[in-house]
């Protein structure tokens, strides 16, 4: 199932199209299922307690014998491994430090990927979005960043993200893509009818 319908994905397009026309700027929509599939988190923590497991038993002497407290081990990792594999369990288990860091790394590629480094100017906006975590970013090239701030983008994020959350991930995007609009419009008027790079919204699976 698409994370967006396909008329949903026209909005998108349809918007990023108008601010376009108004603007100098590039933008480019990236919209992600998840940032990366943690296949390594089950593991890492079936593995972690599986090795704590014959510490916490031997604490009690002559519980069990050194051949079972083997097998023991063996099955709290094989057990753990496959309930912790589970996408709602994994969620959890993954510290929103290494979540973030992973859909932020996938912007930056997605940047490079998608050449908004290449536009004439200097005037490439990514809004990159990842579900999973619950992750948005705006990444803008130096055309943009010379005239406007980091900062301009903050409380858009934020209400982005907000929309994300709440699962409602079309609205976010066209609600972000208008507040972009009229920042650019402002600082970054279109002087000429170009189109460098594709409107439509670019899906991650």
């Amino acid at each position: 199932m698409a994370l967006l319908s396909e008329s949903e994905q026209r909005q998108v397009a349809e918007a990023i199209s108008r601010v376009e026309r108004e603007t100098e700027a590039e933008l480019v929509t990236v919209l992600a299922a998840k940032a990366d599939d943690y296949a390594y988190i089950p593991l890492l923590w079936a593995s972690i307690i599986a090795l704590v497991v014959p510490g916490a038993i031997n604490y009690f002497p002559g519980w069990l014998e050194p051949h079972v407290l083997l097998l023991v081990q063996w099955a709290t990792f094989i057990v753990l491994g496959l309930i912790f594999r589970i996408p709602a369990i994994t969620t959890r288990l993954i510290p929103s430090s290494v979540r973030y860091w992973r859909a932020s790394n996938l912007a930056r590629r997605q940047f490079l990927e998608q050449d908004l480094h290449h536009t004439a100017g200097g005037t490439g906006m990514l809004i990159f979005v990842s579900e999973a975590e619950r992750y948005v970013e705006i990444l803008v090239d130096q055309g943009i960043s010379s005239r406007l701030d980091n900062d301009t983008w903050q409380e858009i994020v934020k209400s982005f993200t907000q929309h994300v959350r709440q699962g409602q991930t079309l609205q976010g995007f066209l609600e972000c893509i208008e507040s972009c609009g009229q920042h650019l419009k402002r600082e970054i008027p279109a002087t000429h009818e170009r189109n460098e790079l594709p409107n439509h919204l670019v899906i991650l699976p």
